[in-house]
């Protein structure tokens, strides 16, 4: 796309996820208003991601090096490993702190409607890593929609066999109403039920 410098950049910035006409329009004011040399270093920094970002040869996450820095600490319980389905899921779980073994990402769900099977996603590579390493428990993260369902389950018996495989609990969210809440969470909530001690 030619044209103005303002036009290309809010038009590059509206194709993001989440990015609408209006938002690029601020961002990209924002980013002149903050000068030349932030532009730059954005620019770089961009350039830098773009070139200089592979897939961890362990994980499968996204990484500067060839094995990540999650997959490389020494005091990570490297036997336990969380599947997630991208990226994006392994910096939530992180940033919440809640796990302190390791992670696997597909890369996405099977999805039989968008001609997405089992040999598009890194399920060989986490085959692979299992057979290759003494994994004591498979935490299965994938979302709750029926194609995350689906694939937590093609999953765990694909892989009982190897290891231990768990599931994500799933139920009401902390602080959440009830009349808020849809039918399956609800459901799910029901069923993951706990005595109270």
């Amino acid at each position: 796309m030619s044209g103005e410098p303002l036009d290309r950049v809010i038009h590059l910035l509206s194709r993001l996820p989440g990015v609408g006409r209006k938002t690029a329009t601020r961002h990209a004011f924002t980013i002149l208003k903050r000068g030349e040399g932030y532009a730059q270093d954005l620019a770089e920094a961009l350039v830098d991601l773009a070139n200089n970002t592979t897939l961890c040869s362990q994980c499968q996450n996204f990484s500067s090096e060839p094995v990540c820095r999650i997959c490389l600490d020494e005091f990570r319980q490297s036997d336990r490993i969380c599947v997630v389905q991208s990226p994006a899921d392994v910096t939530a779980i992180e940033g919440a702190g809640a796990w302190r073994g390791t992670y696997h990402v597909l890369h996405g769900v099977i999805a039989p409607l968008d001609g997405i099977g089992p040999d598009d996603l890194k399920i060989s590579e986490l085959i692979g890593r299992i057979e290759s390493s003494e994994t004591a428990e498979v935490v299965l993260a994938t979302g709750a929609s029926v194609e995350g369902e689906a694939t937590a389950v093609y999953l765990a018996r694909l892989l009982g066999p190897l290891c231990d495989v768990t599931r994500l609990a799933r139920g009401l969210p902390a602080g959440g109403d009830l009349e808020y809440l849809d039918a399956p969470t609800l459901a799910r909530a029901f069923e993951g039920r706990q005595r109270l001690e």
